[in-house]
């Protein structure tokens, strides 16, 4: 990775949260279009094949930033800050997105003399996807957006999880790779309540006016592809690709083993997309 710049940059919060991450550009002159990466629920910046997009977007001619939403339960290593994790919220997650954006356009991350601050776009994995097209919505900055099997529904929950969190104050979901019993609390159901309209994905999208693109593998959970279909019904005009026989890494694991067939077509699709639309 010689010929890329990869440097890390930290963003401290008034609120004592640290926002962690990385711009990666290519070592070779000229401003370019930069592109925000924001991963899921259980992700983070260093999962599995974040950085490795994060690489081929910089040498395919992008700014590429990576980061840490502040409450996602990593600090220094997987998943050591699980009671930060508890406390995550989407309103949050929206306002750690819009300190990137603001330390981007300010030049007060890594090489933001690179970056051409007219030519700005976000993706999303998973939950990561939904905020995408939540934060594109309010901040036109962002000039085009895709989601990466991205969600449809804000709430990731069933009703017997949500019950049990509203009436004990949390609950937990087990995390299948690390066995940990991650808190998801209260709160995070009392921000939905008071963002019912704010954090409605299908009608954002349908909303939105400029370009988007959603990439869905059809081997995913069943709800995340019906909502792919219910996104695709709120925006028909927006270009959607559901790729076959792939689910919801694309095939990649954790830790990252290599790249896959459908990691590549849905990489490729991206970058023309950006590449056309930036």
């Amino acid at each position: 990775m010689s010929h890329l710049f990869v440097s890390p940059f930290e963003i401290r919060l008034g609120d004592g949260g640290i926002i962690r991450g990385e711009v990666r550009a290519a070592k070779k002159p000229g401003d370019r279009p930069a592109l925000f990466l924001a991963h899921g629920f259980k992700g983070f910046k260093d999962w599995a094949f974040m950085p490795y997009a994060a690489e081929k977007l910089a040498e395919a001619g992008f700014v590429a930033i990576t980061f840490n939403f502040s409450r996602n339960g990593v600090g220094e290593q997987d998943f050591d800050e699980l009671s930060k994790f508890g406390y995550n919220t989407y309103t949050r997650e929206q306002a750690d997105l819009a300190e990137v954006l603001k330390a981007a356009i300010g030049g007060n991350l890594p090489h933001a003399g690179l970056i051409q601050r007219a030519k700005l776009g976000m993706i999303g994995h998973s939950r990561g996807g939904g905020n995408a097209l939540i934060f594109a919505a309010e901040h036109p900055l962002i000039r085009a957006a895709a989601t990466w099997n991205g969600i449809a529904r804000a709430n990731l929950f069933d009703d017997a999880f949500e019950a049990k969190a509203r009436e004990e104050g949390v609950a937990y979901v087990t995390n299948s790779r690390t066995r940990q019993e991650m808190p998801v609390r209260r709160e995070f159901f009392e921000d939905l309540d008071a963002n019912k309209d704010r954090f409605d994905i299908p009608a954002r999208l349908a909303g939105l006016r400029i370009p988007v693109l959603m990439i869905q593998g059809s081997d995913d959970a069943p709800r995340l592809v019906e909502g792919f279909h219910r996104l695709q019904e709120a925006a028909p005009h927006q270009p959607a690709i559901e790729l076959e026989g792939t689910g919801h890494t694309f095939g990649a694991v954790h830790p990252f083993a290599g790249t896959t067939e459908a990691l590549e077509q849905a990489l490729n699709a991206t970058i023309d997309f950006f590449k056309a639309n930036l």
